[in-house]
């Protein structure tokens, strides 16, 4: 059984090392344990010192986005031989002693993804600005409605995934992955659970690349949310868009007939019945576009399936061939 934790970082001299090296290597579950650093084009020594303390280094040669990162460690954690991967951010805010206790659930066979959460305890809730806890709680409300299930945070990067969960993300997102892998493992039915863990509500040095700009931040992770939910739920996405028009035709009906039934006659008023015309095709246009977006649903739900097929084929020949020291993987693009 091998962990491997994979740790995206960007400019993190100053804390990288440490985090590597309080990463424990005696884990409960585990019989190896490796580190991935993926430097997301870094102008500062953080890849030098991330090989120096022992992790496999993936490096852009320009930023790309956490959630590139992301996709990148995952694939060079699988090549690795991952059984279980961790991910953990390098910025020290996490505490690398609490891998065990992530990561048990998914070593036990109870889970396949288990996430870190800083408010599902109340007791060991971080000190934070006000404005980022009450983002991160309407985001979880948000991925909570929309997925049928209770999360508390769905924003934190300390997560562990089991085999049933990596080999099934088909992540798009480069500027960030954690809500989409919520709304991704969610639809495809895999076992999540929450941990609730003690962490620093803020950095010791810099500041966060993701959320450094609430507005920013809160406006390309909406983007995703709504475009994973398009995805995976095209019917209903496109059925509330239809809502609003078809709404708006149903009132101004309404006022038409409502005034044919007071005055006898439809004069002044026949751009209502024009307008609703319009905004009655208006909906039924956009109600046909969700049907023919959930017929390729389908064809989207056989490709991911098969892509899961695929990779576990893969795993299984890579774990049957004779064991030697892994090579570290070469630079991304």
């Amino acid at each position: 059984m091998k962990l491997v934790v994979q740790i995206p970082a960007l400019n993190e001299e100053r804390t990288i090392g440490d985090v590597i090296g309080r990463v424990p290597r005696a884990i409960p579950g585990a019989d190896e344990v490796a580190v991935v650093v993926v430097d997301d084009g870094s102008t500062d020594r953080t890849a030098a010192i991330a090989r120096a303390a022992g992790a496999f280094v993936v490096r852009h040669e320009s930023r790309r986005g956490v959630g590139a990162a992301f996709r990148d460690g995952l694939e060079a954690s699988m090549e690795l031989g991952a059984d279980v991967i961790v991910t953990i951010d390098a910025d020290g805010q996490f505490n690398p002693e609490d891998i065990p206790t992530v990561a048990g659930p998914v070593l036990r066979g109870e889970a396949d993804f288990v996430t870190a959460s800083r408010f599902a305890d109340p007791s060991l809730e971080p000190e934070m600005p006000a404005v980022k806890r009450w983002g991160n709680a309407m985001m979880s409300r948000w991925v909570s409605h929309l997925t049928g299930r209770t999360f508390h945070d769905v924003s934190c990067g300390f997560r562990a995934y089991g085999p049933e969960a990596f080999l099934r993300l088909v992540l798009l997102g480069d500027f960030t992955y954690t809500h989409e892998t919520f709304l991704a493992l969610a639809f495809a039915g895999v076992r999540m659970e929450e941990v609730p863990v003690r962490v620093r509500g803020v950095r010791e040095f810099g500041e966060s690349r993701v959320a450094g700009n609430l507005w920013t931040y809160g406006w390309r992770t909406a983007s995703i949310i709504l475009k994973t939910y398009r995805d995976y739920r095209p019917l209903r996405f496109f059925g509330w868009l239809a809502v609003v028009p078809g709404g708006l035709a149903a009132a101004m009906l309404a006022f038409l007939i409502g005034w044919r039934l007071w005055s006898g006659g439809f004069s002044p008023h026949k751009w209502a019945g024009f307008v609703a015309a319009g905004l009655g095709g208006a909906a039924l246009l956009v109600f046909l576009i969700g049907v023919v977006a959930e017929m390729l649903d389908r064809v989207r739900s056989a490709q991911d399936e098969l892509l899961y097929r695929v990779r576990r084929l893969e795993r299984r020949l890579a774990r049957a061939r004779p064991s030697g020291p892994p090579a570290a993987p070469p630079s991304a693009p």
